[in-house]
């Protein structure tokens, strides 16, 4: 995040204030609430920080031998953090009514809220962990079947440099430079396409409407490419229940109809923003900050470009996570989405975001090849903070709707 240091000052800030400062919680419960999150995506490296933290704020050692160890009122987050985690358009006012409502393991509705943040936090930062290559891979040939990816052979002075190390991962890849370039030069063509073409027409509301349900059932054509039986280790496993419920397509509705997030209807600037302010207060302000710092970043560059504009860009990639998750902007062209991304980069985002534990250093060097590596950071921060947003969205509405 170094690479990008306005928005790492923002992250660390809201971070801060969410483990440290005065709030609802009270300190341990905090550190534990975060490992639970990170067990969602098998995310040992937040674990195994999380679990020193519990210990220095004075949590108890017992807990950590799983969750049967634990005070019931937290063992009654494990269904809304398995819902957020995976599909949070499931969650209903019903499943914040019996985290207020169970007697003496009831939660207050600042607690929640602020269990809500730090669960939501967590899920989108083991994406980005993963997205960075920061936790461990699992590889059958190292004896404790675990190995750091690395992102490159460069060592870490020469990333923060910037050094273009896709040049590095292209020849192991028998890329051609060439291949490489032309994909950059085609993109910059579709984006000043697409620009004269919005200043021409303007497409329909039901053209829009259509082109979003295009785009969600076609994420359902996003392939996984990585094992679907991934091993859960007891140490992971210990805080969570359910390990088989995982993330399923928004679009493949079968029987129910799963009525689409309308954006406009609920949206973090009108309405989760002042009630997360008015439960836990300032965590709003912080969390404010975050969002719009990471869509309005920018550089002006785009690998060897200077001087573009990449606002089309970053927002066909924060609304692409959405779209996945069910959200729709209605003043969104959602055929924007399948012009920009391509088809390696769609495979990229669909597993960071939904199943960042199968995230490999493949996928990663599969899309933008001539970008470079703070590109591709910057590419995470928006899948983590577009993430975020979204899980927030769907609790906070569902906590509006038990308080009308």
């Amino acid at each position: 995040m170094s690479l990008h240091t306005q928005y790492l000052e923002s992250f660390l800030r809201s971070q801060f204030y969410m483990l440290r400062m005065d709030g609802p919680l009270p300190l341990p419960y905090r550190h534990y609430i975060a490992i639970m999150a990170a067990a969602r995506h098998q995310c040992s490296y937040l674990i195994n920080m999380h679990v020193d933290e519990f210990l220095k704020t004075g949590g108890m050692a017992e807990w950590l031998n799983g969750l049967e160890y634990v005070p019931q009122r937290l063992k009654n987050l494990n269904e809304i953090n398995k819902l957020l985690a995976h599909r949070p358009w499931l969650i209903t006012k019903e499943h914040i009514q019996k985290l207020v409502k169970t007697g003496e393991n009831n939660w207050s509705l600042p607690e929640l809220v602020h269990a809500v943040v730090l669960l939501t936090h967590y899920h989108a930062l083991a994406s980005f962990v993963f997205g960075s290559g920061i936790n461990p891979e699992r590889d059958p040939e190292i004896a404790n079947g675990f190995r750091l990816i690395s992102v490159s052979n460069f060592c870490v002075c020469d990333l923060a440099n910037d050094n273009n190390i896709e040049n590095a991962s292209l020849t192991s890849n028998n890329f051609g430079i060439v291949d490489s370039l032309s994909e950059l030069e085609a993109l910059m063509v579709r984006m000043k396409r697409l620009h004269e073409e919005r200043e021409d027409e303007e497409a329909s509301q039901e053209e829009m409407s259509t082109r979003f349900e295009k785009e969600t059932k076609e994420s359902l054509f996003v392939f996984q490419t990585a094992d679907h039986d991934m091993i859960v280790t007891s140490d992971v496993s210990r805080y969570i229940e359910d390990p088989g419920f995982g993330y399923e397509d928004f679009a493949r509705r079968g029987e129910e109809h799963l009525p689409t997030f309308r954006a406009q209807d609920y949206t973090w600037e009108n309405h989760g923003f002042s009630l997360v302010n008015r439960l836990y207060s300032d965590i709003g302000h912080l969390l404010d900050e975050k969002f719009r710092m990471v869509y309005s970043l920018t550089y002006n560059t785009m690998a060897t470009h200077e001087d573009v504009d990449t606002t089309m860009l970053r927002r066909a990639l924060f609304n692409y996570v959405h779209c996945m998750f069910g959200i729709r902007y209605d003043d969104y062209d959602y055929g924007e989405v399948n012009q920009l991304l391509e088809r390696s980069l769609k495979v990229y985002i669909k597993t960071v975001t939904c199943y960042p534990e199968r995230t490999t250093k493949r996928m990663y060097d599969s899309y933008w090849r001539q970008f470079k590596h703070s590109e591709k950071v910057h590419v995470n921060l928006l899948l983590m903070e577009a993430r975020m947003q979204a899980e927030l969205l769907y609790a906070l509405r569902a906590i509006t709707r038990h308080l009308t």
